[in-house]
């Protein structure tokens, strides 16, 4: 069979931490700001763990 091969934009989105949780950007901070107040842009700025019903599917996807 071949290898399995990471999928690379999970790769490039999604990291793990030392104690093997799963950190992800939030979404909605691309562009658009000014009319976000900025109590939710700050909100929108930190990392967030991933959901517990995805863990499984993005684990596999990133080769773990």
């Amino acid at each position: 069979m071949p290898k399995m091969k990471t999928d690379s934009g999970a790769k490039q989105r999604i990291k793990i931490t030392g104690s093997g949780k799963l950190r992800r950007r939030k979404a909605f901070r691309g562009h658009i700001m000014e009319k976000k107040s900025s109590v939710r842009a700050r909100r929108l700025g930190r990392e967030t763990e991933i959901a517990p019903g995805q863990e499984k599917r993005v684990k596999r996807m990133l080769g773990l």
